[in-house]
């Protein structure tokens, strides 16, 4: 049964083709420093992503995603450090700043 997906970025696009593109745009490094695969770090190639990618659909879910992010969208990868650095903001503490007193109450007892 052939059906219609006229919205969905990867109808048509093979595997191998995904790999492939990511390979030739970003290079194995960066491809697996944005997917934590040791078939992208350990002696990488195209024919054992391939094997390793039909076998493990979750691991095939992250490589589309970043195929349908990067390369259909065109959106800008970022390092992983960059990634860190905003999800983890350095605290702005002024040096005269007392600390705040949370729940202060509870902590007193009766005599």
């Amino acid at each position: 049964m052939h059906t219609e997906q006229p919205r969905n970025p990867l109808h048509g696009v093979k595997l191998e083709q995904i790999i492939t593109d990511l390979v030739d745009t970003f290079g194995w490094e960066v491809l697996a420093e944005q997917v934590n695969l040791n078939c992208f770090k350990a002696n990488p190639s195209v024919k054992s992503s391939l094997k390793f990618l039909r076998k493990t659909p979750w691991a095939r879910d992250k490589v589309e995603s970043l195929y349908v992010y990067a390369i259909v969208r065109g959106k800008r990868l970022r390092s992983q450090d960059e990634y860190q650095a905003k999800a983890r903001p350095s605290p702005k503490v002024s040096p005269s700043s007392k600390p705040a007193v949370i729940n202060s109450d509870i902590w007193k007892t009766q005599n």
